[in-house]
């Protein structure tokens, strides 16, 4: 079998060897439930509390501001609800954006039914916020906004510290949540410089394991649990920490921000040359780039004009080149990307739509591979 070209680190990446090795002796050595009295849980607890340290000085903050989650969309499900259902008695308008991931649009949808009045506001031709617009819709009784930083479908990285500061300006009282998923150990991320109340994080994105993920809630934020039981996590969020993945998150999280520039570096030259060799075969007018040009450098959205997506992405996978044609937790629904939907592109530039998305861990070689694919696939399936 040939070795595989992977291209989808937006959906998941390949664990660093160090986090399954790390992992794998947490399994064996410390196996104690956490929150048993005796030795065993005691080794455990020490795991989480070392844990919940590492991942709070990757993001300059206080440990007792990290809770551990199931990964990203518990995180995204419990920022949002939770936040909005302990603030309802001071207002029900509650506020996102329409290039949102799905974990975060359909929670807004589901408050709905709560009676909770949400607002998806507009997006510009980059992806990005229209923080004009944004800014109109918020009022009085805005308790909740919410946006991703880097944009999982097209990279567009959100002008997050003018963003908050209008938030703040307009209406102090209202809670802020990011969803850092697709940021996190990939540009630099300050909570101490970021007045937010509430950041998701995702340790399958960063080399770590899938399973895990962490939500960070600034103190003294009003929020609710949304999963009950044990009391678990300071009693806001029950059921036993998986301590082996929660290790894995921290190792993999030490290691990717020691190499947070050389790991943007390679992948900017990653894109550069894939951008090149494009416009070498394609030329203007035979591809179009969805990313903007200021996007996070390891997201490359491409169309090529009639030309279907999944019948590339297919094409491409035969050749053991794997691509994605946007979010993986909405891309078995076959439907166009709502992100590119939002950006307003025309048919040709949303059809044929894939996400080619890089980690530190590709090659050069791996490039030219994947374009030089290209080159043979596409105009063999193009349609007139």
């Amino acid at each position: 079998m040939a070795d595989i070209v992977y291209f989808d680190n937006s959906a998941t990446t390949k664990v660093y060897p160090d986090v399954l090795n790390e992992m794998n002796r947490i399994y064996s050595s410390v196996f104690g439930n956490p929150s048993s009295l005796h030795r065993l849980g005691s080794e455990a607890e020490k795991v989480l509390t070392e844990s919940r340290e590492i991942i709070a000085e990757t993001l300059k903050v206080s440990p007792n501001e990290i809770f551990f989650t199931s990964g990203g969309t518990e995180s995204n499900n419990w920022a949002i609800k939770g936040i909005a259902r302990a603030n309802k008695r001071r207002g029900k308008h509650i506020i996102t954006s329409a290039a949102e991931h799905p974990s975060v649009l359909e929670c807004f949808s589901h408050l709905e039914s709560e009676g909770f009045s949400a607002v998806v506001s507009e997006t510009d031709k980059s992806g990005l916020l229209d923080i004009e617009k944004f800014i109109e819709r918020i009022n009085d009784d805005t308790i909740l906004a919410s946006f991703i930083l880097v944009n999982n479908e097209t990279g567009a990285i959100q002008k997050a510290e003018e963003l908050i500061s209008a938030i703040r300006f307009k209406n102090k009282k209202t809670a802020i949540h990011i969803d850092a998923v697709q940021a996190y150990g990939k540009i630099p991320l300050n909570l101490k410089k970021l007045d937010v109340d509430a950041v998701s994080l995702s340790a399958h994105k960063i080399h770590g394991p899938k399973g895990c993920g962490a939500l960070y809630i600034k103190e003294n934020t009003r929020i609710i649990p949304i999963i009950h039981g044990g009391g678990q996590e300071n009693r806001y969020r029950s059921g036993t920490e998986n301590v082996p993945a929660i290790w894995g998150f921290a190792t993999a999280a030490k290691i990717i921000h020691e190499n947070i520039d050389a790991n943007r570096t390679k992948v900017k030259r990653l894109k550069s040359i894939c951008i090149s060799e494009l416009d070498k075969y394609f030329g203007s007018g035979g591809y179009f780039i969805n990313s903007p040009q200021d996007a996070y450098e390891g997201i490359l959205n491409i169309a090529f004009p009639n030309v279907k997506a999944q019948v590339l992405m297919h094409h491409l996978e035969a050749e053991s080149i794997i691509v994605s044609t946007g979010s993986a937790c909405s891309s078995r629904k076959n439907v166009q990307s709502h992100v590119l939907a939002a950006m307003n592109f025309p048919k040709e530039r949303t059809e044929g739509a894939i996400r080619v998305s890089f980690s530190g861990m590709n090659t050069e070689e791996e490039v030219l591979t994947f374009t030089g694919a290209l080159v043979k696939i596409v105009p063999k399936i193009r349609y007139r």
